[in-house]
């Protein structure tokens, strides 16, 4: 039998909070770090072991074309593997730009699959991500009026997800709102039918609540595609029977010193670092602009960790409020400051893994691939969740032994997350 729903995941934080959702509904998750190859034994062995597998993709902020390919081959993976149904996820704040691409991944996914019609929603009420009347907000205020304007590489200044969907896809997107959604999963799938006699390809659905995306959940059982953040999957393991059971976030006892490794400029992880330094623990900022003048900065990381781990966990990161983020990109370039951040944090995490830190928090998608990949990590097999959309993981280095890994999205925690990452994980295992 083969696996239930298969997942893609446009960044890697992005991929456990989604995996994540569904280990807290019952299903044994394993999250891939990118597309397999077709015989890589490893991979299918570990896929045979779950009811969902997550590929994990870099693909949020590449060129349209790119991600475009690199999901479909994920797509071909999961379908050798038997997938009932397929998940593309992107971020809870829709961060994509008018160039894609998350219409050109799902159109392409839509024609592979031969289906005509999915649906789009990134609500994560548990997150403070809620769609009303199609359009998105953070918390109590529209996605524009949110921190995520001042994003550097998807920087989100229209709310109205029905009109930034609309520009990427070729066909046209429809609406399910509230009332619908409200009115049960009869209601949500008669909508769907006459959106699609209209001639739409893809609906945003709203949803304020946990309640709203069961429904969804409910409704969506039949399509073979559907299109969300990581809050739609609450609502589809029931589809297949599943429930809650902590047996399925189960992970082996944590080993090593502690560290955590922050590239993210969003807000919520500027204020867990501010509380991280507040409590005095050991901590190393990381000046992109003496990267760019040569200084070895992931060395100078290095030797600053290594003379504190035992009193750990150690914090090394490149947080920056909005207008210093402008001011790096103004010398360096978008592109190349976050690039040259990325592979400092990368090599620096590599560092602390030879130096034996086997509890590993990294925040920020795009560092967070870079350091999966930088590591050798194939695999996640996803534990307890530490907050809503961020779990702790166990993989496996090159080398066979375990690493405790949580990946979590810049937007993501709460102010002390550092601290209660670390204090959960001793919970769960004790």
């Amino acid at each position: 039998m083969g696996i239930r729903l298969g997942c893609i995941a446009d960044d890697f934080t992005g991929a456990t909070d989604l995996a994540n959702n569904l280990v807290r509904a019952g299903m044994r998750v394993v999250q891939l770090i990118g597309v397999p190859a077709h015989d890589d034994r490893q991979a299918a062995e570990q896929a045979a072991d779950a009811d969902a597998v997550v590929i994990a993709l870099k693909s949020r902020t590449v060129p349209a074309a790119e991600a475009v390919e690199v999901s479909l081959r994920a797509l071909a993976w999961l379908r050798s593997l038997g997938a009932e149904q397929i998940y593309f996820k992107y971020c809870s704040t829709f961060d994509s730009t008018p160039a894609g691409n998350i219409g050109p991944v799902a159109e392409a996914l839509m024609d592979a699959l031969g289906t005509d019609f999915t649906i789009a929603t990134p609500a994560f009420p548990d997150n403070g991500r809620t769609v009303f009347k199609g359009h998105l907000f953070v918390g109590d205020v529209l996605l524009s009026e949110s921190g995520m304007r001042h994003h550097p590489l998807t920087p989100m200044t229209d709310p109205d997800l029905v009109s930034v969907l609309a520009a990427q896809s070729k066909r046209p997107v429809g609406l399910i709102d509230h009332r619908v959604v409200a009115a049960g999963a009869d209601a949500v799938r008669a909508r769907i039918d006459e959106l699609r006699a209209q001639g739409f390809g893809t609906a945003i659905a709203d949803a304020v609540s946990n309640d709203d995306l069961v429904r969804l959940g409910a409704a969506v059982s039949g399509l073979p595609l559907v299109t969300a953040g990581s809050g739609l999957a609450i609502g589809l393991p029931a589809n297949w029977g599943f429930e809650p059971s902590p047996a399925a976030a189960r992970l082996p006892s944590p080993t090593g010193h502690r560290a955590v490794v922050s590239g993210s400029v969003s807000v919520a992880t500027n204020g867990q670092v501010r509380e991280f330094l507040r409590g005095g623990r050991p901590a190393f900022g990381v000046d992109p602009l003496r990267i760019a003048d040569g200084a070895d900065v992931a060395a100078e990381a290095l030797a600053f960790a290594e003379a504190h781990l035992d009193d750990g966990p150690v914090l090394v990161y490149s947080t920056e409020a909005p207008d210093a983020v402008r001011t790096v990109q103004g010398r360096l370039g978008a592109a190349e400051a976050g690039a040259l951040v990325e592979r400092t944090l990368a090599r620096v995490a590599q560092g602390l893994v030879a130096r034996g830190v086997r509890q590993l928090v990294v925040a920020g998608g795009e560092t967070s691939g870079a350091v999966v990949q930088a590591l050798g990590i194939t695999g996640l097999r996803i534990g307890p969740q530490i907050d809503p959309g961020v779990p702790w993981c166990a993989a496996v280095l090159p080398g066979g032994e375990a690493l405790h890994i949580t990946l979590k999205s810049g937007n993501f925690g709460g102010p002390d997350f550092f601290a209660s990452s670390f204090a959960l994980l001793d919970e769960e295992t004790a």
